[in-house]
């Protein structure tokens, strides 16, 4: 199992409590059974987490936020997470997106109706009872992060998957229109900017500059990525 920075993986937070005492860190997993027990712990900390965050956000969080909220005390579930690599960043998206379409089920069965995508996620009360997803593109992305073999990929396929996105291939919602403004706003526009690579040549030379090797710090890169993300989306919506 990789370490990737973001995702506290098999050796913290899938072996120990939420909360360990120095009498309670349990060993290292040494064999697959206890690797696939620890990640199912992991798995279903999240869930309960992520139901907890969420039902206190009536609005809903991004991606992001949740992120935040679940590395902050007194979950502690995240590590540091590399917004700057997709290598990195992936295994903490999907693990994250498995526990919350796993999490939708489960609350669809007593009537609550959540909404997955990294520009928002919401939880509702919802009058239909429907415990196997919805239609459509939904139920294929819900297909693919419920099951586990794609948490593991090489980074040749999770850079293929970026360049399938980019080519069209999958088509999300047109962010809000206060969120593209603030998104522009972060990168330092006036106004949204007609042409992507006007976009990805400022996105850029701003992460350069924001890195905590340059004096930068982790906050700044982590909101210029989400900013960068937005307005990708919205590019994507009106290829």
């Amino acid at each position: 199992m990789m370490e990737t920075g973001g995702v506290v993986t098999y050796y913290r937070a899938m072996n120990q409590p939420l909360n360990p005492t120095p009498d309670a860190v349990p060993p290292e997993p040494t064999t697959a059974a206890d690797r696939s027990g620890a990640l199912e712990e992991q798995i279903r900390h999240l869930m309960v987490a992520a139901e907890h965050e969420l039902s206190l956000a009536p609005e809903g969080l991004d991606e992001l936020g949740l992120i935040r909220a679940l590395q902050r005390p007194p979950w502690e579930l995240l590590g540091e997470v590399r917004f700057d690599s997709p290598e990195a960043l992936y295994p903490v998206h999907f693990l994250l997106f498995h526990a919350l379409y796993r999490l939708r089920d489960e609350l669809a069965r007593d009537g609550r109706l959540m909404h997955i995508s990294p520009l928002r996620i919401t939880l509702k009360a919802s009058t239909v009872i429907a415990g196997e997803g919805v239609p459509d593109r939904a139920d294929a992305l819900r297909a693919f992060y419920l099951d586990l073999s794609h948490y593991r990929l090489p980074d040749d396929a999770i850079h293929r998957m970026m360049d399938d996105f980019w080519a069209g291939r999958q088509r999300p919602a047109q962010p809000a229109p206060e969120a593209l403004t603030e998104a522009a706003g972060e990168l330092g526009f006036d106004a949204v900017p007609a042409h992507f690579e006007t976009v990805r040549h400022r996105f850029r030379r701003a992460v350069m500059q924001a890195h905590p090797d340059r004096g930068g710090t982790t906050e700044q890169v982590q909101r210029l990525n989400h900013a960068f993300s937005i307005l990708k989306t919205h590019y994507l919506a009106n290829a």
